[in-house]
């Protein structure tokens, strides 16, 4: 169903297309997520990062910022890498089916489930806590910059992805990344794996490009 540019979260949220994940109700409530929960969650986080880092003497601003600058392109790659290499992961036994379809099949059944457009807490605090524990361990001095801009980058990218799905808004560049994404929903999943950026398709040649990115019939 398409919706209007001027389509309020509530009226998005009314819309909402759903069908059932599991067979357990409390396992069933978890994992339906409103798409504020993840700036309800990182702002804080990315907050307080950002504070340590400039409350450290040494650190200097411009290089602060070009940390955080740099830790929100690294999410483009990490992106573009989960949602190609495990989101869509070959479903060759039924260990990789389960995995593709908890993780992101649910997503293609029901993309117009707007509850599941984010990923729930349990899942996306673990990992944030994984990648946390990277940038210090991998990042120098300036890890807390980095793991600021990774996450702000993902909660950006967390926006995106709700607006392409519920909303229609009239800037170039927004039809364009909207137009990306419902080829890889609607007309094949091997093609355009990045929402928030399509760099790393066209670096790695997995941007649609017309008929001949079509599977082709036999």
């Amino acid at each position: 169903m398409e919706a209007s540019g001027k389509k309020s979260l509530k009226e998005a949220m009314a819309t909402s297309e759903t069908i059932r994940m599991f067979k357990w109700d409390w396992m069933e409530r978890l994992s339906h997520v409103h798409p504020a929960t993840p700036f309800v969650i990182y702002i804080p986080v990315v907050s307080v990062a950002m504070y340590f880092a400039f409350m450290q003497p040494h650190l200097q601003v411009q290089w602060i910022l070009a940390h955080f600058a740099l830790g929100m392109f690294i999410w483009t790659l990490i992106e573009y890498l989960m949602h190609r290499f495990f989101f869509h992961i070959p479903q060759t036994n039924k260990v990789f089916e389960m995995i593709y379809f908890y993780s992101h099949g649910i997503h293609h059944d029901a993309p117009n489930d707007a509850t599941r457009l984010v990923m729930p807490p349990g899942a996306s605090l673990p990992l944030a806590t994984l990648f946390y524990f990277g940038f210090k361990a991998w990042g120098g001095e300036y890890y807390l910059p980095q793991f600021s801009g990774f996450v702000t980058a993902y909660m950006v990218y967390d926006f995106i992805h709700f607006a392409t799905h519920f909303f229609n808004w009239k800037s170039a560049w927004f039809r364009k990344i909207k137009e990306n994404h419902m080829r890889h929903h609607f007309l094949t999943n091997k093609y355009n794996f990045g929402l928030s950026s399509p760099l790393w398709d066209y670096v790695f040649f997995t941007i649609f490009r017309g008929k001949q990115s079509l599977p082709q019939e036999k």
